[in-house]
């Protein structure tokens, strides 16, 4: 829910607009920031009481482009602009220019949302291993003796790891 309605922003700007207070006094009397009372003005004044209603738009490139050309050329400030193309943030257009400026009109293209995939589409192409078939009988043997070592070493490491445990449970009662 917004915080003003439209019928609260409609109501200020008559007020103003009949000549009764400023924007200064208006905007004291409400509570609320002198920049949305003018903000609320400009708005009211291009695009009547329509651009006072809540909006929600999603901007193609060439739309950013061609706002921040056309402020450029105008040299019209970003709330001018705003204003003028009913862009309800006027910070949005100087966030377009920063990308504009850092990645050209591909930075101004939508970002794709959500989550990335965990995988990719297609699996890697897997190396070709060779057969057991077209290696010698040295190379197989050579792989047997390497891998009768791995299973040695390991078995090795998995003892050397079981009599260390059994070291500190016998330390741990000799304690109690």
């Amino acid at each position: 829910m917004t915080k003003y309605n439209e019928k609260f922003k409609l109501a200020i700007v008559q007020q103003y607009l009949s000549g009764k207070a400023g924007s200064g006094a208006l905007s004291a009397l409400h509570g609320i920031d002198d920049s949305i009372l003018r903000r609320w003005l400009a708005v009211y004044q291009l695009h009547g009481a329509s651009g006072l209603a809540k909006k929600f738009s999603h901007y193609n490139a060439e739309f950013k482009l061609g706002v921040l050309r056309h402020m450029w050329d105008k040299h019209l400030s970003y709330r001018e602009a705003s204003a003028k193309f009913d862009i309800r943030n006027p910070s949005s257009i100087s966030l377009w220019e920063r990308c504009y400026h850092s990645g050209g009109i591909e930075a101004l293209h939508p970002r794709v949302r959500g989550r990335p995939k965990k995988m990719p589409d297609s699996q890697p192409p897997k190396p070709d291993l060779p057969t057991d078939d077209d290696r010698s009988r040295e190379e197989l043997v050579a792989e047997v003796n390497h891998l009768r070592m791995e299973v040695a070493y390991l078995k090795k490491l998995q003892a050397l790891v079981q009599s260390q445990r059994q070291q500190q449970a016998s330390a741990r009662k000799k304690r109690k």
